[in-house]
């Protein structure tokens, strides 16, 4: 991979740490040789792939909310990072109907403070901030969204990362394209992610592992639902990627804007095919079709990526068919189920190992 080397000895701050994505990140930048500084909150309780890895014995775990300005600016003059992966949000659809004023406190505030920590941090060359494919304005048409697409969101989540792409450019224009020391920025906005060491509240895979483990029927809400599912490792590589080109392009502004990561058209599927092959591979389990509810708050069925733009700029395209990617993420959950913490561990380094020689 054109970032192997990229990301050795390199001062690295990963906000969001502790979170599923960002543990990955951490994981793999680790493996790279990079100095990692995470800053998040602290894990919910129960088990993570952050504290299944014991990521705090190999990077510097800075516990703080993004939402803290002092905390995150205090953190960046400490770190001195070379590049920021900014991860930390409030991730799920649902709970932005619950909380949608901490929701957008987080996601475009908390934007916003990192962007200003990176402005008064002398030696930040480069950023990247991590949004969604729900930032565009979805109308469910069968169209695949592309980067220039509209953006907007119908509930508080969608709309508060649309918000926090609006802030990344006026940021990018401002006060990072002009000036020195100059700080390259990009954003990037992957489809739906899964794979080992997510127990997210009503999320699909971590919902399945809990009922396949429990020996319960697995109970779909929105079964008809398609979304551009990938593994983990896939968005997790375009953003190194895209990272190692802002320290390395030498000005090249082609890498300074906003990038979609997610599979192939033709890997799209539903949510109860993947939880049908989730089933199929563990060996046992049901599914089961919940009633309809008309009060439930509104989620979009149909969403398209198109990442044409990933492969033409920097030569970034999906390696894991869907079956492969929901092969992974079963055997990550049967070590961890049947053996405990040490295979975990161990699938995780492997399955990175074996993502790179792919």
């Amino acid at each position: 991979m054109n970032f192997a080397q990229a990301y050795r000895g390199r001062r690295v701050l990963v906000t969001g740490h502790t979170g599923f994505k960002g543990s990955w990140l951490s994981l793999w930048l680790r493996e790279l040789g990079a100095e990692v500084t995470g800053f998040a909150l602290a894990p919910p309780p129960g088990p993570s792939h952050f504290q299944i890895c014991d990521l705090p014995r190999f990077l510097e775990d800075r516990l703080g909310d993004v939402r803290d300005t002092r905390a995150l600016t205090e953190t960046l003059s400490e770190a001195r990072p070379e590049i920021v992966f900014h991860l930390a949000a409030q991730a799920l659809v649902r709970d932005s109907y619950d909380a949608p004023q901490a929701t957008f406190e987080v996601n475009v505030g908390g934007t916003v403070n990192v962007l200003e920590a990176v402005r008064h941090c002398e030696g930040v060359r480069a950023v990247v901030v991590v949004t969604s494919d729900k930032c565009y304005e979805n109308r469910e048409l069968g169209h695949a969204y592309a980067e220039t697409d509209m953006l907007g969101g119908h509930d508080p989540y969608s709309a508060s990362k649309a918000a926090a792409e609006l802030v990344v450019s006026a940021y990018r224009r401002s006060f990072f394209s002009v000036g020195r020391p100059r700080v390259r920025v990009a954003s990037v906005r992957a489809g739906n992610v899964i794979g080992g060491g997510d127990w997210g509240n009503a999320r699909l895979v971590p919902d399945c592992v809990r009922a396949l483990t429990a020996g319960r029927p697995i109970v779909l809400r929105n079964p008809r639902s398609v979304r551009p599912w990938q593994h983990v490792l896939e968005p997790i590589s375009g953003y190194l990627h895209l990272g190692a080109r802002l320290l390395d392009a030498d000005g090249d502004p082609a890498f300074e804007e906003a990038f979609n990561f997610g599979p192939l058209r033709d890997q799209h599927r539903t949510v109860e095919e993947i939880a049908r092959g989730l089933v199929r591979i563990w060996g046992s389990g049901a599914v089961e079709l919940a009633p309809s509810d008309g009060a439930a708050p509104h989620e979009a069925h149909l969403l398209h990526l198109d990442c044409a733009k990933a492969a033409r700029v920097l030569g970034w395209q999906a390696r894991l068919d869907v079956d492969a990617t929901a092969r992974w993420t079963a055997e990550w959950y049967r070590a961890w189920h049947a053996e405990g913490q040490v295979a975990a561990v161990r699938t995780s380094h492997r399955q990175i190992a074996e993502y790179q020689r792919l």
